[in-house]
């Protein structure tokens, strides 16, 4: 029986960077991408393409997995010429949102182009949606309601 948590990922800090570049808007990922110079030339492998898959949900956080329902996503894979392969899945049907997004994928697995991308790319984008989630936390809280139990005070 093979132990597959052994085994380490070639780029551990992958997941992360997807995750930032799936929630990303096109136009911030463009004008970003813009800023940091030249895009090389890539190839797509697999065109922008949209989709439907299932969500699926627990009760309970813990109880058995049911269908919640169908979402639409979109896909995309591209190669840049040095070699790295880079995908991308985007909620909804934005071609261009999940075709940038594969290609900054690529780009941050070319050693010399990930340090320039993290900093000017990545680092912002996270931090500008650790602030969104921040407000709307924040808004959230202030709508809490505090229920507590009243004692019947007899005199």
């Amino acid at each position: 029986m093979n132990d597959h948590s052994a085994v380490e990922h070639p780029c551990p800090e992958r997941p992360r960077w997807m995750a930032v570049l799936a929630r990303a808007p096109a136009g911030r990922l463009e004008a970003l991408l813009d800023a940091v110079g030249e895009r090389p030339a890539y190839t797509l492998l697999r065109a922008p393409e949209s989709g439907l898959v299932m969500v699926r949900g627990r009760i309970g956080g813990g109880g058995a997995a049911f269908n919640l329902g169908e979402m639409t996503v979109t896909r995309c894979a591209v190669c840049i010429d040095s070699g790295p392969i880079g995908h991308a899945y985007v909620t909804g049907r934005a071609s261009r949102r999940a075709e940038l997004a594969a290609l900054v994928d690529a780009l941050m697995q070319d050693p010399a182009r990930t340090e320039a991308l993290e900093a000017r790319v990545i680092a912002p984008l996270e931090q500008e949606q650790a602030d969104r989630q921040a407000q709307r936390a924040g808004k959230a809280a202030a709508t809490r309601v505090q229920f507590f139990a009243m004692q019947t005070m007899r005199t």
